[in-house]
């Protein structure tokens, strides 16, 4: 996930976790170590996963604007594989708009979660700024979103 060096993703969770936003970058600078991601995210215990299943691009970019999602994610079904989940946690407006519209739940504001009851369990559903550069936020910004949600889920 989010190996584009424009995507800040990365970036973000360098600067939340190790207050370095190069942390996850290869020496050469032109990647980020998929080993080194893994390990950590194991440790801490975060998933990733899109979504959507299945989707289409009406324009040849990464923008969100022109994605068209054709069959989410059965979330339920991968809850139903991590006991442990009590928080989702998407990154901008389409991955929320599809989680809602799974979990029929409202839409909660940019940097806040709401409670809802979804398959099973009591969940905090958050909305976080999208990592895309696109997103008119500097990257230290989205940080201080992001380590107020891992502070409130008890992984800072």
């Amino acid at each position: 996930y989010y190996p584009n060096l424009q995507n800040d993703m990365w970036r973000i969770f360098g600067l939340v976790f190790f207050d370095d936003k190069a942390h996850f970058l290869e020496p050469d600078g032109k990647s980020f170590s998929k080993e080194r991601l893994e390990e950590f995210l194991s440790a801490k215990g975060v998933a990733l996963s899109d979504t959507a299943v299945s989707v289409v691009r009406h324009k040849g970019n990464a923008s969100d604007k022109f994605l068209e999602i054709v069959e989410t994610r059965d979330i339920a079904a991968m809850l139903e594989r991590i006991p442990e989940c009590r928080a989702i946690v998407p990154t901008g407006d389409k991955a929320t708009q599809a989680l809602t519209s799974v979990m029929g739940t409202p839409v909660p504001g940019v940097g806040t979660y709401i409670k809802s009851e979804f398959a099973g369990r009591t969940l905090r559903h958050y909305r976080m700024p999208s990592s895309s550069r696109a997103y008119p936020l500097a990257p230290d910004k989205k940080a201080a979103v992001d380590e107020k949600m891992f502070r409130e889920c008890g992984l800072l």
